[in-house]
């Protein structure tokens, strides 16, 4: 049996091979995404082993059941020697019993880890799974949320390559057409992004990336800016405790047209109001009091809203996150619908294998240049790259000084959700008025 002390020693040990293993790791050069996503989640299992093993330390100092402090005293104490040579007795009755069972130690189990790293078998070059569409973390299946989408009640019916563009639009969405199966598309887009973000980035602690959203999201909620859901307004009646004065009325249709500029347009309102006249609230009839449904209520409605508009501020912040594996996509699925379905059938029997692949992706480009890359994954031309502007940059004060690269990537952010939520914020409507607009100071001018 392992005494408190040695199993302390033992946690120590494993807590500082696990660190140095862990910054070789991190040390390591990774040659293609495959490589790179791998290493992080034996990262990540190196660290929540890290983790475990340093809560288990710190539960034997504290010694809330009192055996390490008597572990401490017996060999301590005045009969220490008596103390060793039972320990030792029990030591050899053990292997006396046992034999053949030998302890290995655990510097040779890290190095048997990294000899099993540098030299993967078939089934440990797939430490994650990921779909075909995917493409091991390359790009992002939305298949499924896309048919949620158009299957919706009132949105606009869009092809797969365009979704992949607007999907992330939530704000264009009329408030009234965000109802219960708008939230259940919502909460299955986000657990798809927060699943595939896990898988892709399994260094990223969505805890922490949770109370960050939700501390932004209550801002821009009790102050009315978040992007979709304007702050409601109500009649001055209703919440600032206006009334209206009968005592000025000498009969009910007198009141009956001031009630019409109240917008109380029934002409039984207005009688029931003049039968208040000179009335205490305990001597009117308890007819007259309007009933409060239990299902229904603006309260309840409220955080419904409240609910669904958090689910998009979170669909926005792994977005973001994802911004890389979300433009690749776009340009795969675009790239695979310009061919035919001769050229799809050549490249599906043409296809390379992966060793040849991952060859492929290790060939250090030369682009000295820094050239955007083709859908061949290759330079454009340089005089492609004139052609189009890529040598210019814009800046958008408006989108948090943003910079675009090129003319047609810079008209066409005016209307993207990233200039339109800074509009937003601003108070102002993105309206044709403000094309071309990209400092605060000009649009607020206006």
């Amino acid at each position: 049996m392992e005494t408190i002390l040695e199993q302390q020693r033992r946690y120590h040990e494993e807590k500082e091979r696990l660190m140095d293993a862990k910054t070789k790791e991190m040390l390591t050069k990774k040659t293609t995404l495959r490589d790179q996503i791998n290493s992080d989640h034996r990262v990540r299992a190196m660290l929540d082993r890290y983790m475990e093993v340093s809560a288990n330390l710190r539960d034997l100092y504290e010694d809330k059941d009192g055996m390490r402090k008597d572990e401490l005293n017996a060999i301590s104490g005045p009969n220490e020697f008596a103390e060793f040579y039972n320990r030792l007795k029990v030591i050899k009755e053990f292997h006396r019993k046992h034999p053949n069972e030998i302890c290995v130690p655990m510097s040779v189990e890290f190095e048997e880890l990294m000899k099993a790293k540098d030299n993967p078998s078939e089934e440990a070059q797939n430490l994650v799974e990921f779909t075909d569409e995917e493409g091991y973390g390359r790009y992002l299946d939305l298949h499924d949320c896309y048919l949620k989408y158009i299957n919706l009640k009132g949105v606009e019916k869009l092809e797969y390559v365009t979704y992949l563009s607007t999907f992330d639009q939530l704000f264009d969405i009329s408030k009234d057409r965000k109802n219960a199966e708008y939230k259940k598309y919502l909460e299955m887009l986000l657990e798809y992004l927060q699943e595939y973000t896990d898988r892709v980035k399994p260094l990223l602690d969505q805890n922490e990336l949770y109370g960050k959203i939700l501390a932004e999201f209550e801002k821009k909620w009790e102050s009315g800016m978040f992007p979709g859901w304007p702050k409601e307004t109500s009649s001055a009646l209703t919440h600032a405790g206006a009334h209206l004065d009968l005592s000025a009325f000498s009969s009910w249709e007198v009141g009956f047209f001031w009630s019409c500029l109240l917008q109380i347009t029934l002409e039984e309102r207005a009688q029931r109001l003049f039968s208040t006249k000179g009335k205490s609230l305990e001597a009117l009839d308890p007819s007259l009091f309007a009933k409060n449904p239990k299902a229904k209520g603006p309260k309840k409605d409220s955080e419904r809203n409240k609910e669904s508009a958090f689910l998009e501020a979170q669909i926005y912040e792994y977005v973001e996150i994802l911004g890389e594996q979300r433009q690749l996509t776009h340009e795969n699925v675009q790239r695979k619908q310009a061919r035919t379905g001769e050229e799809r059938d050549e490249e599906d029997e043409e296809q390379p294998s992966e060793s040849e692949s991952e060859d492929e992706d290790n060939e250090i480009i030369y682009n000295p240049k820094n050239l955007p890359l083709g859908w061949d994954g290759k330079p454009i031309p340089y005089w492609l790259y004139k052609l189009h502007g890529l040598n210019i940059n814009y800046n958008c004060e408006i989108c948090g000084n943003y910079t675009y690269r090129g003319p047609k990537a810079f008209q066409r952010h005016f209307a993207e959700w990233r200039h339109a939520h800074g509009m937003r914020c601003l108070g102002i409507p993105n309206t044709a008025h403000f094309a071309n607009v990209t400092q605060i100071e000009d649009a607020c001018k206006y």
